[in-house]
């Protein structure tokens, strides 16, 4: 399994991660928050993805960044939002 062996904030809108196969990925905020993947965000029955991309910012920042266990981040938004869980797999999958 490939895991994050680096997490960085760049600044409060960017945060890089260094993964244990070398690879690096960079993300923002606003790509972030647009692909959440909480129950408010995703029907969670269907998959089928609720929030509309045209009503995230650009401007879209982090307020916090946390470890969820040892599988996950956790990003609170300058838009009050913060119940999605990122896990490592699907942060990886994002960069892809």
């Amino acid at each position: 399994m490939i895991e994050p062996l680096q997490i960085q904030e760049e600044n409060d809108r960017e945060i890089s991660i260094v993964w244990s196969d070398d690879a690096e990925t960079k993300y923002d905020a606003a790509q972030l928050r647009r692909a959440c993947p909480c129950a408010s965000c995703v029907n969670e029955w269907t998959g089928e993805k609720i929030l509309k991309d045209e009503n995230i910012s650009d401007e879209t920042s982090f307020s916090n960044v946390s470890l969820v266990g040892r599988y996950a981040l956790n990003f609170q938004f300058s838009d009050g939002h913060e119940t999605g869980i990122y896990t490592f797999p699907y942060l990886r999958k994002l960069a892809e």
